[in-house]
Order: C-alpha cells, then structure tokens, then sequence
C-alpha cells in the first residue's frame, strides 16, 4: 500500500512531514488533526479526525471568542454622563455582547447541528494577495479581499500618485483634490473619475482642506491658498517647518504646525485676503491634529496631549494629557469630542458642568489609530472609520462601536474624506484613492426643490463613481423639472416609509 507513505502538507510553505507506512491498530485514535483545525488539511483520508471531541468542545470556542480574551475591562461597563443627567449612555453599549457566527470572516469556530467543528474564513488579509502571488486562490486560509463587512463597496481606484497620500478635499464645483508627498496635488474629475489637472506644489502636502470654494493646502514653511471659482491663488507664510494640520471656523484659519504652534489667520472681506492675527502656543512637540467645535478650537500634538482653546479669546482654558502617544486625529461630533492616538486608543469626550472636557468612554485597538472620519450611512446612522498602522481601516456604529466592517490596503491608509450621499475616500502610503460608497442612496439628502435650480447635483453611479450634473439651461427646462418632480416623490414615499418603520418600532 504504497499510498500510506504521503506527505501532511502545511499549505505549500515547506512545513512537510512524513508519515511512515504503519498499521491501522497504530494510528491514533482521538487526536485531532492540527491541519484541519486551521482549515489546511488536504488529506482524504486522513488518519487525524477532522471533527472536535466532545470534550474539546467548549475549550476550543472559548480560545476563538473575543469576548472572553479582548478587553475584559469593558465587559460590564456602561458610562454615564453627569453633565446631561442621563443614568446611561450609548457609548459602547452592546459592544461586548455575544457576536458568535455573526461574522463569516471572523475567523472563530462554528459548531452546525451536530457538534462537528467548521473554520471559518479569517479576518486576517492574505500577505500574498497584496502582491497577486498566492496560490491557493479560493481555497487560502486568509482573506482575498479588500473589504469585510456589509453595506459598503468599493467603486474605483484612482492611480497616479508616486508616494503617499497624505490628503484628500472636496471644495464646492465637482472636483476632488488630492495631495501626496509626491508634491503633486491631483484635481479629479467627478463625471469621468480622470484626473483633469495636475498641480505642483514644490514640497511634501503636510495637509489640505476646503471650505466652500477655497482650498488650503498645507505645505513647509508656508499655506498655499486656491480659490477654485476665481483662480485666486496666494501664499501665507509664517510656519516653520511642516503643516500637519489645518481647520477652518468664524472666519479664521487655524493652521497646526513643527514647531509647536498653532498659527491664526483673519480673512478680511474688503480685501479678499488673509491676515496674520495671532500665535497660540503652549504645546511641546508639533501640533498634528486639530478640530473645532461648541466654540472651542482642540489641538493634538506629538507631546501626548489635547488642548482646548476658547474661540473668542483664543485662549487656552484645558490641557488634557490622558493619552500615552501623540494625539493623531481629533474628530468634533454631536457635543462630543472623539481623539484617537497611537496608544491604540479612542477616546470619547463630553463637556462637563464645569465646562471641562470628561472622558466617557474609551475603546481600545490592537493598533495604533492614525486617522478618524465621521460620516452617516445611507439610513442617516452615525457611521465612525478609524485608520489604523496595521494597513487597515475599521468601520464602527455609533455610538455603540460595533465593527460593521473593515478596509485593507496594501500600506497606511493615511487620508479619508467623507463626500455627498454615502460616498467616501481613501488614500494609502502607495500613492493610491480609492473611492467607495454605500449600496443605496439616502433620498432625504438629496438637494430640496429651491436649490435643484441654482447647483449642480452629485449623483451616485452603478459602474462610475459619481457624476456632476451642471444645472440646466433653458434649453431643457422641461427634462429637469421631470427629474426634479421625480425627486420629490421618491423624497415622499421615502419619508413615509420611515415613519411607518418608527411607528412599528415604537409599538413593539
């Protein structure tokens, strides 16, 4: 039985090991096979069992559930705020409940209806299917995806960057920007997905925003400034070194910078311009995030900590030093604050009666978070992205934080952008955005009657990723007012489903 003598593969890596020719009274009785715990054995037959003895059962569902190995702090956690009078708050709340079998790429073991063990696929990216070079295909253990989850997809890669993005802006008009440290801004057009201009800005884009039609872009030394309607284009000096961050409130520009400071701009009207107002210092290390919201500007910085400034003083009134790394991201979302850190943490902030920033709640990655962006779904639910140094992006509820699904790239994704209905951007330290969307269109965000006149309109494609439609010349007023009617009505039917669903939830 020369079939005897055959080689247990361990996945084509070189782990092989020989079993010699043997009886059957030899071969082991109740082991399990190893290989087919993780879902490697190729055997058929093989001498090993491929189902779980019974009293293995229980230990081996334990060691696959995160709920009993992840986290255990925050187990019979619930938060409070004392500042609303609320005796609980969402934050978290049903985070760490039982999710047995609810992920099929989590990895964990599943038990069918008769005790038999399957694995099923892990949530782990095949290594060798970043490159294209894995070849176990349909049958590899890890996942050949670069998504997980439901509810959204990926639409279309934009290529032409040589070196990462650092930055992505989605000024008024139909264009997205994009900027790299390939010192390369690149204008796309929203109808073709092309890119329609290329812009050199001679350094490194530290950073880059828009508000209404200009457009920032943080550079060394300097802030360039563009005004995509009427082509203004000027230079604000001033920082020293590296702009990491810029924020935009009460007509005032507040940029983040190397050297520890947060530079402030005026924008006079009379002139159309920009003047130097003042310096706000205090932190140690360079500002790198920075965020405005409930009359406060919030700075985050290499120095670990947060610091809230009042808006109309310009001074600071709280130094906040809870995280143990730099403050990446800083994200202003319904009264509370969200920071994010290379402590592996997210830490969820209120202001308290009085008028401090309170952590109330802490969520905590297995990485570092680089970058956080708030966006709802096409329900109009709260929906969190958090970047991470492990090549990934982890998409969350809010504000319960459970995981609905995850993004992979082949490096750090280090910028993201939010864009109109349920769109959203990407960019990775290869140089590549990507443009993803949720599978339908959320009808009450669509432009209202009074407006559909007077702008262009971005819509959602099948097979591009979103096309500008210019307003309508008097040419074709009777096709758009057939479109604008259609709108409505779906607008209608829309708000009246939702209304019946909240009625039947409140009933039962």
């Amino acid at each position: 039985m020369e079939d005897e003598n055959y080689y247990h593969g361990g996945g084509g890596y070189g782990n092989k090991r020989s079993y010699h020719r043997a009886g059957p009274t030899s071969w082991p009785q109740n082991k399990v096979c190893i290989f087919w715990q993780k879902g490697r054995c190729n055997r058929d037959p093989c001498q090993f069992l491929h189902e779980l003895a019974v009293d293995q059962t229980e230990t081996h569902t334990q060691i696959h559930d995160p709920s009993s190995s992840k986290r255990p702090h925050h187990q019979h956690l619930v938060w409070t705020n004392p500042a609303t009078g609320a005796n609980k708050s969402k934050w978290g709340l049903g985070r760490h409940r039982d999710h047995t079998n609810e992920n099929p790429n989590s990895g964990r073991l599943k038990l069918n209806g008769e005790g038999v063990g399957t694995i099923a696929g892990s949530d782990r990216l095949c290594k060798f299917f970043l490159s294209d070079s894995c070849s176990f295909g349909d049958k590899c253990r890890f996942l050949h995806s670069w998504s997980t989850g439901d509810g959204f997809s990926l639409v279309t890669p934009l290529k032409g960057h040589e070196k990462a993005v650092t930055a992505i802006a989605l000024p008024s008009g139909g264009k997205l920007y994009s900027g790299s440290k390939d010192m390369i801004i690149k204008v796309w057009d929203c109808e073709t997905g092309q890119c329609a201009a290329t812009i050199s800005t001679g350094c490194e884009v530290g950073c880059m925003i828009s508000e209404e039609e200009w457009l920032f872009v943080g550079i060394p030394d300097s802030i360039k400034v563009w005004n995509t309607k009427t082509g203004i284009e000027m230079t604000l000096p001033g920082p020293i070194g590296q702009v990491y961050a810029l924020v935009a409130a009460n007509d005032m520009l507040f940029a983040g910078t190397q050297d520890c400071r947060i530079l402030v701009w005026r924008f006079n009207v009379a002139t159309n311009c920009f003047e130097p107002a003042t310096s706000l210092v205090g932190h140690r290390l360079a500002v790198i995030s920075l965020a405005v919201g409930g009359a406060r500007l919030y700075s985050g910085s290499m120095d670990n900590s947060i610091k809230a400034w009042d808006l109309s003083t310009l001074q600071c009134i709280q130094t906040i030093s809870d995280h143990s790394n730099a403050v990446m991201s800083l994200l202003y979302w319904d009264q509370f604050l969200l920071s994010c850190s290379l402590d592996n943490t997210v830490k969820v902030w209120f202001t308290n009666n009085q008028e401090q920033l309170e952590v109330t709640y802490t969520h905590t990655e297995e990485h570092g978070i680089i970058s956080l962006c708030g966006m709802h779904d096409v329900q109009g639910k709260p929906v969190l992205l958090c970047s991470l140094n492990d090549n990934s992006v982890h998409i969350y509820d809010l504000p319960s934080f459970n995981e609905r699904g995850r993004i992979f790239a082949k490096q750090e994704i280090r910028a993201m952008q939010k864009g109109p209905t349920g769109l959203f951007f990407t960019g990775d330290g290869t140089g590549e955005l990507k443009v993803w969307k949720c599978l339908a269109v959320v009808l009450s965000s669509l432009p209202c009657s009074d407006s559909l006149s007077r702008a262009g309109v971005l819509w959602p494609m099948r097979r591009g990723w979103f096309m500008y439609h210019a307003p309508f010349s008097g040419k074709s007023d009777k096709d758009w007012h057939f479109w604008w009617t259609f709108i409505e009505v779906a607008k209608l039917f829309y708000q009246v489903k939702m209304l019946v669903l909240q009625s039947f939830v409140a009933k039962h």
